[in-house]
């Protein structure tokens, strides 16, 4: 293999290195605001609000303590001027989302026993509802309760962003990689608020995970990864292959002169 061969692919090798680092970026988003709603054993606690208190929770309706819903709004504008300001203004394309929560032990006996087993999130198209401030221990009047959620913010325009499974366990951060729908991709791209709704998908499962109330490596996670739109690599491309094809020139001049000097 020639030396100037050698040089080249070594250029192209570095370049290739270059543009993987650069091709994938992620943003990671915190919860803005966040509640759970119950109906407890026998109904009484529809039209509590929970949205002060330090954990979220997911449970099935034919649990002993009720079934357990929960909301999470996430405000996605420095997902979008971060994307813009990594590529260019609109020239990137999402990749994954995924929404990380941490488990959480409970100390209150308005929960049900922790078990593993399967839960759904949505995406709402709604995003009025106020989280409020009644916890665990002090439900309140105002915010979000079960009954407002079923009434007057699930609509038939919500989109399904898949059904996870909950391995069980108090503690740890699991990841869930959410469905690209054609809302969530908006949401992102517009740098809008987008709220999930986060449900029983079996009648076992029993979640407990930390709220927005917790440090900021416990709370609700939404991150986000983007790639450059293919206009942009193409210029990338062109710009490398013209630097290869530049230097190669000036590498096969520089042998000629030797040659006849």
């Amino acid at each position: 293999m020639s030396r100037i061969l050698r040089k080249l692919l070594v250029g192209v090798t570095v370049l290739a290195v270059t543009h993987t680092a650069l091709a994938a970026a992620s943003y990671t988003s915190f919860a803005i605001a966040d509640a759970f709603v119950a109906t407890g054993p026998d109904g009484s606690l529809r039209d509590n609000n929970y949205g002060g208190g330090g954990a979220l929770a997911i449970a099935a309706a034919g649990l002993p303590n009720g079934e357990f819903q929960s909301v999470i709004r996430f405000d996605l504008a420095g997902a979008r001027t971060f994307f813009d300001a990594q590529y260019g203004m609109g020239a990137w394309t999402i990749q994954s989302v995924s929404l990380q929560l941490s488990s959480s032990p409970h100390g209150n006996v308005i929960y049900n026993d922790i078990a593993a087993g399967a839960f759904g999130i949505s995406l709402m198209s709604n995003n009025s509802w106020v989280e409020g401030t009644g916890n665990a221990s002090n439900p309140g009047t105002a915010g979000i309760t079960f009954n407002s959620l079923q009434y007057s913010f699930i609509s038939p325009s919500d989109q399904g962003l898949g059904v996870f499974n909950f391995p069980g366990g108090t503690s740890g951060a699991n990841n869930y990689s959410l469905g690209l729908t054609s809302g969530l991709n908006s949401d992102i791209l517009g740098g809008a608020n987008a709220s999930l709704r986060l449900f029983a998908a079996d009648g076992s499962v029993s979640y407990l995970f930390s709220s927005r109330a917790m440090s900021a490596a416990l709370q609700p996670q939404l991150i986000i990864t983007a790639v450059p739109e293919p206009s942009a690599l193409a210029v990338f491309g062109l710009g490398a292959t013209l630097l290869i094809w530049r230097r190669a020139r000036q590498m096969q001049g520089a042998s000629k002169a030797r040659l006849r000097s």
